[in-house]
């Protein structure tokens, strides 16, 4: 998940529908922060701040949720905003649903 600090829809994302699938066990979250100057390990194992991570994946908004499979490959559309929230739990469902059968397609 792409986050920006202060972002409420961020907040929703990550408390109502993110941590408690990742709680469930249902799903791995990790969190990238927009503007950050933190470090992180790429899916690449490269070392990179959290903000060049984002603009490398050309993220403009706050919340997106990647799906990633093996080797740092997106294997379902990203879910972008959170202005959203009759629909986002159904649109996330769907994008992890399509995400497992990617992977499980995968050798």
């Amino acid at each position: 998940m792409v986050s920006l600090d202060g972002c409420p829809f961020c907040k929703i994302v990550r408390e109502n529908y993110l941590g408690p699938m990742h709680e469930r066990g249902e799903i791995v979250v990790a969190q990238v922060d927009m503007h950050s100057r933190r470090r992180v390990v790429d899916l690449r194992g490269k070392g990179v701040s959290h903000d060049a991570l984002i603009r490398s994946w050309g993220i403009k908004v706050a919340p997106t949720v990647l799906f990633f499979g093996r080797e740092g490959t997106e294997v379902a559309e990203r879910l972008v905003g959170g202005s959203i929230p009759d629909f986002y739990g159904a649109y996330l469902d769907e994008r992890v649903q399509i995400a497992r059968l990617s992977l499980a397609k995968l050798p």
